[in-house]
């Protein structure tokens, strides 16, 4: 049975302040230009997280045609 996804659910996500200041505002860092990006990545992994639970990323082998 699922369940249905409301827009009011929580998820988590654990960043640094220099991932948080870069991704809601926009700061920049000339020492790691890749922060920003990070930041982003653990958003929608915790967001694919929270929408595909892990049972449906999972492949029978036995139904491959191999």
């Amino acid at each position: 049975m699922k369940t249905a996804l409301r827009t009011d659910d929580m998820i988590s996500i654990e960043l640094t302040v220099k991932e948080a200041l870069a991704l809601g505002s926009g700061v920049k860092f000339t020492e790691d230009r890749m922060i920003s990006a990070k930041a982003k990545r653990k958003v929608l992994q915790s967001l694919e997280r929270k929408l595909l639970p892990a049972t449906s990323k999972t492949i029978e082998y036995h139904t491959l045609e191999v």
